[in-house]
């Protein structure tokens, strides 16, 4: 097995959903401990993450209020 896809499909795929829960957590964990640095904490916003918060704003608001609704 030489890729992620590879070991997901082949291991993962068949554990019961609180095993790969717990799984995914165990390796979240160790990355954020081992690379903290690389996790970028800035309050900078780049305007490419301006363009995809508005984008998830606006898509979720017209989920919530369907044309079908009256205002």
């Amino acid at each position: 097995m030489s890729t992620a896809q590879e070991v997901f499909n082949t291991i993962i795929r068949t554990l019961p959903p609180t095993e790969r829960l717990r799984l995914a957590t165990l390796i979240l964990n160790e990355i954020v401990q081992q690379d903290s640095f690389a996790i970028d904490q800035s309050d900078f916003w780049s305007e490419q993450d301006q363009i995809e918060i508005v984008d998830f704003s606006l898509q979720h608001a017209a989920s919530l209020f369907s044309d079908e609704e009256a205002v």
